[in-house]
């Protein structure tokens, strides 16, 4: 096997003599950033060098101390004792090599991966933050395996996504209060989650669900909740004050579940989201209040709105419209950095069909030009519930 080490203006003109010199099967042991030329350490031009060797298609496996040794024979004829010993030195700190190379290039498998990330609305943060990290777990060589690579990424990003709480001490009745946007289609949410739990199903028995609505202000909405309710035979009914929302919360003390349906206004028009705050403190402690948000909303948009609507305590958020947009990774960017686990999803206005409780893994089969094994991220989330419980 042949060693070589060649010193360039750049990382493409050392690629470049390398392919030329040595052949397709020329591979890279090391790469560091030097100074070429000058006097006594100065006027030196910034440079490249590369270190490397010449053998058949495989990658060979060698451990710290053989690389050593292979370095200190290709350098031998050409490199003083002191330059040796900085060179195993840099070896022995950096076993994994930077993620970018001379002039400011990154390798190809994370530039392939940058762009994956940014064509799947991963915010500029987070696909940052996984470039970097990749960079870092992964040598020059490793790169090169770029599945292996994306396969990481998936796994990280799954690791990324919060998971729902286990229910601890549940009201009796449960409520659930759904806020956000307009245009989210939280009444179409409101009675699908009345579906889902109010009429028998395989998975689970039918419970005793009531509606109310403190939408007001929309023109419908409340004739619309109420023919949901007709065809379901679920009880709805209609809050204008904080004192006519207390008094149906007691009217429905036997009941399981409470939906409450919201005012759909602008994230924006802070004194309608105040005036419903305060109508909401007519349901008392223990409400479970999630965030409805639509999958198709930019990445900004949903930073904004993660934040105007804090005061309301939501703790999961619910993720409608999923049939309407290809990317997923604004969500995932914005539920990883709030630390807000999705409770359901929705992916059509059917009822009660288009809804589900969300999982990590349902998430992730969302995402563009990326490898998803089910079967091990299953069992991976499997064995992540059980630790938790």
């Amino acid at each position: 096997m042949q060693y070589f080490t060649i010193q360039a203006k750049s990382h493409r003109e050392a690629i470049t003599r390398m392919k030329t010199e040595y052949g397709e099967n020329a591979k890279i042991l090391t790469y560091r950033n030097i100074r070429i030329g000058g006097f006594l350490g100065f006027f030196g031009k910034e440079g490249v060098e590369v270190t490397g060797y010449v053998g058949g298609g495989e990658q060979p496996k060698h451990s710290l101390e053989d690389n050593k040794i292979k370095i200190l024979e290709a350098a031998k004829k050409e490199q003083t004792l002191n330059y040796i010993l900085r060179e195993i030195k840099e070896l022995k700190q950096n076993v994994h090599l930077p993620q970018s190379v001379g002039g400011g290039a990154m390798h190809p498998s994370l530039e392939k991966l940058r762009a994956l990330l940014e064509e799947n609305d991963f915010s500029t943060a987070y696909t940052a933050e996984l470039i970097e990290r990749a960079g870092k777990a992964f040598t020059f060589s490793e790169l090169d395996q770029f599945q292996r690579v994306s396969d990481t990424v998936v796994d990280w990003i799954a690791d990324d996504i919060p998971s729902v709480p286990a229910a601890v001490n549940v009201r009796t009745p449960r409520i659930f209060t759904v806020v956000g946007p307009t245009g989210v289609g939280k009444t179409t949410t409101i009675a699908k989650l009345a579906a889902l739990y109010g009429i028998e199903s395989d998975r689970r028995p039918a419970q005793k669900v009531r509606i109310v609505t403190i939408d007001s202000y929309r023109i419908g909405a409340k004739k619309q909740i109420e023919i949901y309710g007709e065809i379901m035979r679920i009880p709805v009914s209609a809050a204008e004050t904080k004192d006519d929302l207390k008094k149906l919360i007691a009217l429905y003390s036997d009941a399981d579940l409470i939906l409450i349906d919201t005012i759909g206004k602008s994230h924006r028009d802070f004194k309608r989201l105040a005036e419903m705050q305060e109508l909401l403190d007519g349901v008392g402690a223990g409400q479970e209040v999630h965030l409805a948000v639509s999958a198709s909303t930019k990445t900004r948009d949903l930073e904004e709105i993660f934040k105007q609507f804090e005061p309301f305590g939501y703790t999961q958020v619910i993720v409608t419209k999923l049939d309407e947009t290809y990317q997923i990774g604004n969500i995932l960017s914005v539920v990883k950095d709030k630390r807000k686990p999705v409770s359901f999803i929705t992916d059509g206005q059917k009822v009660p069909q288009d809804i589900a409780e969300a999982t990590p893994l349902r998430l992730l089969l969302q995402l563009e030009g990326f490898r998803i094994n089910r079967e091990l991220l299953e069992k991976r989330f499997t064995e992540k519930v059980k630790a938790l419980a």
